[in-house]
């Protein structure tokens, strides 16, 4: 009798053993199944286009490397559709600023936007195509302006009293293969102000008004772009070459310059 109570008492503690271990391998099974799932549902809020946070919140916020992750994903997901929509819409993605820059504050707004009010009042609202602050460069305002109203505008930037940009700190060429561009950097010292201009011209036999009579100090400069980039400045007094000869054959700062004389 005492073997049988002692068989069936093992054959019990068995039974106990293997229902224990079924339980903890189902509890471990609904685990991994949850984990599975709350990656999945990350992985579709990413897929979406969902906030940062909250896919990182779902990817495991107690992983900070996930988290991360997570974030930078979802940046470059929103950042490249936002590309394709403005591709579908029929215009590029701005190079020179970011999507939301004209929504971040700068203490340099209001002078930005005095400028495009004085130009349009005392001139009209045609000469500017662009006006931006350029968070890339010490915040300054920049304006592209079309250039057959560009030596107007130039004339207005230097002789409004409420603007009075007297001073010309520099002025280059830049080829974009697609067309050429003309910088100036200007400065009212009266105002310990700065702003920034573009003036847009095609890349052959472009033309630009020039600004000798109004800032003396373009003249080199001008110079030097037509030499280096083959522009010319309409109204210039003394257009020629100043870093190169005069029999040198093409403009060695445009993109698609070959050099002539493969010794020199």
């Amino acid at each position: 009798m005492a073997d049988d109570k002692d068989l069936e008492l093992a054959k019990a503690k068995a039974a106990a053993a293997a229902k224990a271990k079924a339980a903890a391998a189902a509890k471990a099974k609904a685990a991994a199944a949850a984990k599975a799932k709350a990656a999945a549902d990350a992985k579709e809020t990413v897929a979406e286009g969902g906030a940062p946070e909250a896919q990182a919140e779902s990817a495991g916020a107690a992983d900070p490397d996930a988290k991360a992750k997570a974030i930078a994903a979802a940046k470059a997901k929103a950042a490249a559709a936002a590309a394709a929509k403005a591709k579908a819409a029929g215009g590029e993605p701005k190079q020179d600023a970011t999507a939301d820059e004209t929504e971040k504050p700068s203490k340099n707004r209001p002078l930005l936007e005095f400028i495009v009010k004085r130009i349009t009042e005392k001139i009209d609202s045609s000469p500017v195509e662009q006006a931006f602050i350029n968070f890339h460069s010490k915040e300054v305002p920049t304006l592209y302006i079309k250039k057959e109203k560009w030596l107007e505008t130039a004339r207005l930037l230097k002789e409004d009293p409420e603007l009075s940009f007297d001073y010309l700190n520099d002025l280059h060429g830049i080829d974009f293969e697609t067309h050429m561009e003309v910088f100036y950097s200007l400065q009212s010292i009266e105002h310990k102000t700065q702003i920034a201009v573009h003036v847009k011209t095609e890349r052959d036999g472009g033309r630009i008004p020039s600004v000798t009579s109004i800032w003396p100090g373009a003249n080199w400069q001008e110079r030097e772009v037509y030499d280096l980039f083959g522009l010319s400045f309409e109204g210039h007094p003394d257009l020629v070459r100043i870093l190169l000869p005069d029999h040198w054959v093409g403009h060695p700062l445009r993109k698609d310059y070959k050099q002539y004389d493969e010794e020199v």
